[in-house]
C-alpha cells in the first residue's frame, strides 16, 4: 500500500536524506527551515534538541500553507544536539570550534540528544527524543590536528561525524548508532508508522510460494 499523503523533509542534512533513504523512505520535498539555535539561558540539552526540531517543523509546515498539493501531509524535522553534561557543544564552523570540541570530548564520556518532531495530516506534534552515550578514546594532539585538516567536523554538532574518520575515536556507544549520524531510523521510522505512513511502501513485494 502507498502512502496518499506527502512528506517533506524540514532539512537540508545530507546525513539524514541518506539515513531515510537507507529505510526506502524518499521525501517528497527537502524543506530546511532555518531558525534561530541559540540555546535559552540554563537551558537543558534535552530541552533544546526537542524545542528546535519542533520550531523547524513548524516553520516548514507554515511555508507550506500556500502550497496545495503538501496539504495535508506529513513534515518531518530534527535537531542533534551534543552534550558533556549540561554544556552544549557547538556545531563547529572553525577550526577553533572543531579543536576546542575534540579537546574537550578527548577521552571523556558524552551523549548525543535527537529531537524529533512529526506534523501529522490531522496538524498533530508528535514529538520523541533519543539519547546516545559515546565515549572517545583519549586523543593526542597529532590525532586532532590530522582531523580537523580533513574538513569532516564542518556542521557538525560536537565537531565530529562518527560516520567518517572519527568513528575510529569512538571507545564505547551506548544507544543509537543512526541517532548519533544525525536521525535514529528505528524511533523516526516507528513514529511514522504510528501516524498511519507506510514506511515500507518502496520496499520490494514479498514473493509468497
Amino acid at each position: 500500500m502507498g502512502n496518499t499523503h506527502k512528506l517533506v523533509l524540514a532539512s537540508g542534512s545530507p546525513r539524514r536524506i541518506e539515513l531515510l533513504q537507507q529505510a526506502g523512505i524518499e521525501p517528497d520535498r527537502v524543506l530546511p527551515a532555518d531558525i534561530d539555535e541559540t540555546p535559552l539561558r540554563s537551558e537543558h540539552p534535552r530541552s533544546l534538541a526537542k524545542r528546535l526540531s519542533k520550531e523547524k517543523a513548524e516553520k516548514a509546515l507554515m511555508a507550506l500553507m500556500r502550497e496545495a498539493e503538501y496539504q495535508p501531509g506529513y513534515v518531518l524535522a530534527a535537531d542533534t544536539v551534543v552534550a558533556v553534561g549540561r554544556r552544549i557543544l557547538p556545531k563547529a564552523e572553525t577550526v577553533d570550534d572543531a579543536i576546542a570540541c575534540l579537546q574537550l570530548l578527548s577521552g571523556r564520556a558524552h551523549r548525543v540528544y535527537s529531537g524529533i518532531c512529526l506534523m501529522t495530516p490531522s496538524g498533530q506534534a508528535r514529538q520523541r527524543l533519543v539519547e546516545t552515550r559515546v565515549r572517545f578514546k583519549r586523543l593526542s594532539r597529532s590525532e586532532i590536528d590530522r582531523y580537523v585538516a580533513s574538513g569532516q567536523w564542518r556542521g557538525k554538532a560536537g565537531g565530529y561525524a562518527v560516520q567518517g574518520y572519527a568513528g575510529s575515536f569512538v571507545v564505547k556507544l551506548v544507544g543509537s548508532y543512526t541517532n548519533v549520524v544525525g536521525l535514529p531510523l528505528y524511533e523516526t521510522t516507528m513514529l511514522l508508522a504510528g501516524e498511519g505512513f507506510d514506511v515500507r511502501a518502496r520496499w520490494p513485494e514479498a514473493v509468497l510460494t
